[in-house]
């Protein structure tokens, strides 16, 4: 085997170049909705609106309604998959993805292990798989007080917590619809995309049975990473998967790819094939939502965040929506009360304001929708997002 140190060296813009080609994010892409979210192996969805933003910022004349109506079909759901939070991913992805990371949400039940006492996990499964198929969608509130019924002397957010990991449970409709509200109701993701779909997908999942099967299908989700996050190290994927272990499947790969470093000597493996863009092709502003998987994606973030910027996108708990601006983040902004308020964290040229008022303003003709401001009416404004 070739030396790993003879790997060619990739530098941080360079790898920002290319993980921006993969996010379709150096030019707006002109594929459908669907096809993006099957692409980006889903989309970060802890709010709502998340989702319906990062396919504006990446996809040419994306309008909400299409993602809307995706949802309203069931060719996308909401669910947990990666990192214990929720994504919008096809029905596909969605029936295939979450076996890939089950081993992790089995590990996230023991963490509750001392509200469980006594508590059959198996039995627990079954009775809030059949009291949620049995009837309409279920508020979670409601699948716990069904199984306290059963186990009256544990603890109720623990169950909650056991039933939410154990089954894959998707958020159903009107919940995550653009322009419709509704609160969080849960079925299991075979009831919700229908017994025929699930069924042929569980078929093709099946014959991956057997460790030659198993990995077969591992290996599949780490070429699909690659293709979308890629140039990428073992840590990077497992930081994006919440996976341990991911080691075995990259070597197995090693062949099939091409290896890289990065200025830190870290291992980076790629698909031969993959863009890899000159690390001076212009990178246009960006505007993306809060929990966009760009920035959650890698263990070392330094592709996309400075180390000038590193924390500067969250504030305890909350995250804010970011701009991009030559590829990298440069600010933070919020939409309301008539105006988009960008808050640069840098002067900026002249002319690299224009550009943000620019795909400001295309942003604000595509998503904003608020029956106090007029039609065209919206501003661009560079300010602070806190007034």
């Amino acid at each position: 085997m070739v030396s790993r140190t003879t790997h060619p060296v990739i530098g941080t813009r360079s790898l920002n170049r290319a993980t921006l080609a993969r996010q379709l994010l150096l030019g707006r892409a002109g594929m459908s909705a669907r096809d993006a979210v099957g692409h980006l192996l889903g989309l970060q969805a802890q709010n709502v609106k998340p989702p319906y933003y990062q396919l504006h910022a990446r996809l040419a004349g994306f309008r909400p309604a299409e993602l809307a109506g995706l949802m309203e079909s069931r060719e996308v759901v909401r669910m947990v998959t990666m990192r214990s939070t929720i994504h919008t991913h096809t029905a596909h992805d969605a029936l295939t993805l979450r076996p890939l990371v089950q081993p992790a949400r089995d590990r996230e039940v023991g963490h509750f292990r001392k509200g469980l006492v006594g508590v059959d996990l198996e039995r627990l499964t079954e009775r809030a798989r059949a009291f949620v198929e049995a009837g309409p969608p279920r508020t979670m509130g409601e699948i716990r007080e069904e199984l306290l019924t059963q186990w009256p002397g544990a603890d109720p957010q623990s169950l909650a917590v056991a039933a939410r990991c154990r089954l894959p449970l998707v958020q159903v409709t009107p919940r995550g619809v653009w322009g419709r509200s509704g609160q969080v109701r849960l079925t299991t993701l075979e009831n919700w995309v229908g017994s025929g779909r699930a069924a042929a997908d569980a078929a093709a999942y099946a014959a991956a049975d057997g460790p030659a099967g198993a990995a077969a299908a591992v290996d599949d989700v780490v070429l699909r990473y690659l293709g979308a996050f890629g140039p990428a190290s073992v840590k990077d994927m497992q930081t994006w998967a919440g996976l341990t272990r991911l080691r075995e499947a990259f070597e197995r790969l090693r062949p099939r790819l091409v290896v890289f470093r990065d200025e830190n000597g870290a291992e980076l493996f790629d698909l031969p094939d993959a863009p890899r863009p000159d690390p001076d092709v212009p990178a246009p502003p960006r505007f993306l939502p809060e929990f966009d998987n760009l920035l959650l994606s890698h263990a070392d973030r330094t592709r996309v965040i400075t180390p000038e910027a590193k924390g500067r996108n969250w504030a305890g708990n909350q995250a804010y929506r970011t701009l991009l601006l030559d590829g990298f983040l440069a600010g933070l902004w919020k939409a309301d009360a008539g105006a988009l308020t960008v808050e640069l964290f840098a002067p900026a040229s002249k002319a690299a304001k224009e550009e943000v008022v620019a795909e400001g303003e295309l942003l604000l003709a595509a998503m904003e929708e608020d029956p106090k401001t007029p039609s065209g009416r919206w501003s661009v404004r560079f300010g602070s997002i806190h007034g």
